[in-house]
């Protein structure tokens, strides 16, 4: 953990909603975590990661649940511990994701999350019926975290989420492209994150030794989401996200650029999980949703500036990503 790392307060907020009848309480737990309460009214605040961590854990323990009271019966301490053990005894995240949905759903039960296999898309679906909205609001984002977090870290790598649907309504925050990608929408028909399945092929490379540093560090994690900083594919992502498409280099003037050789460059992409085409694929929606949604350029110029030689074939691509055209994907946020 770095020491600029720092989250939303909003997820503060989540934590200690359940002592909203108890004030001083509340205000006690969040001074001896180094949170100043006056924070619960501003939920964009951001809290450095530490203190966030800290409160994690005194919070588990004031409350004797791993999921803050949001569900009707709760996650008992060691429960997460226990998931952990048994999904790092699976061969890949495939196996690993529908475990921990099933185990979860052994604690838990307001929340059912299930996994579907749409072609090429992986989707995790959330079933919620908790006590109020509040509960269902922090609680579906606290489960969700927890899947995708789980995947990042047992996959060794970062998954890249290409649709992320909330049924709730709130505010956005600066979190949200780093937790749920640029493609998040508030209000949603139903709640769900998709993602493409390659990633479930992944082996889990994680064992009982990576798992107790992992649950020592595991409250930072679980927010600011698991990244390789050092790895090949993390420096290739940000490196094509600071350029424009027609400057993005070929695999081999990528490869010399790193001093490498491209069969060796394509090996280290490979132990992480990914090609080079792959993350050129990930930028570029990236960049699509967003001009989509913030931008008034016309869809032609978006086509353009991602390197599609004609208007038609960004349709078609679009469609595929999302199941829908970028005129009607605008239409909904722009309305």
């Amino acid at each position: 953990m770095r020491e600029k790392d720092s989250v939303a307060a909003y997820f503060v907020q989540a934590m200690v909603y359940k002592m909203d009848n108890d004030p001083s309480r509340q205000r006690a737990i969040l001074e001896r975590a180094g949170i100043n309460a006056d924070v619960l009214d501003q939920p964009t605040v951001r809290v450095p990661a530490s203190a966030f961590a800290a409160l994690w854990l005194i919070q588990i323990r004031e409350l004797n649940d791993e999921f803050f009271r949001l569900d009707s019966h709760g996650m008992p301490p060691g429960s997460f511990a226990l998931i952990c053990r048994a999904l790092i005894q699976e061969p890949d995240l495939h196996r690993a994701m529908r475990q921990c949905l099933v185990n979860f759903g052994l604690f838990l039960r307001d929340f059912q999350g299930t996994l579907t296999l749409r072609g090429k898309r992986a989707v995790i679906s959330l079933k919620t019926s908790a006590q109020n909205d509040v509960c269902a609001r922090f609680g579906e984002e606290t489960f969700l975290i927890l899947m995708i977090s789980l995947l990042c870290w047992l996959g060794g790598r970062r998954i890249v989420i290409d649709r992320a649907d909330f049924s709730h309504e709130r505010l956005s925050l600066s979190d949200d492209r780093l937790l749920w990608g640029a493609n998040l929408t508030l209000g949603a028909e139903r709640t769900e994150i998709e993602f493409a399945s390659h990633y479930l092929r992944l082996p889990v490379v994680q064992d009982l030794a990576s798992l107790k540093v992992f649950l020592r560090t595991a409250p930072q994690w679980l927010v600011i989401r698991f990244r390789n900083q050092y790895g090949l594919a993390s420096h290739v992502h940000q490196r094509l996200r600071k350029s424009h498409y027609s400057q993005w280099p070929t695999l081999q003037a990528f490869a010399l650029e790193q001093h490498l050789s491209p069969s060796t460059f394509r090996r280290k992409l490979e132990r992480e999980g990914c090609s080079y085409q792959e993350i050129k694929d990930e930028v570029r929606r990236g960049v699509a949703f967003e001009q989509l949604r913030m931008s008034n350029a016309s869809i032609g110029e978006i086509a353009e500036q991602l390197g599609f030689m004609e208007p038609s074939a960004f349709h078609r691509a679009f469609k595929k990503w999302t199941g829908e055209s970028p005129g009607k994907y605008r239409s909904r946020f722009q309305r």
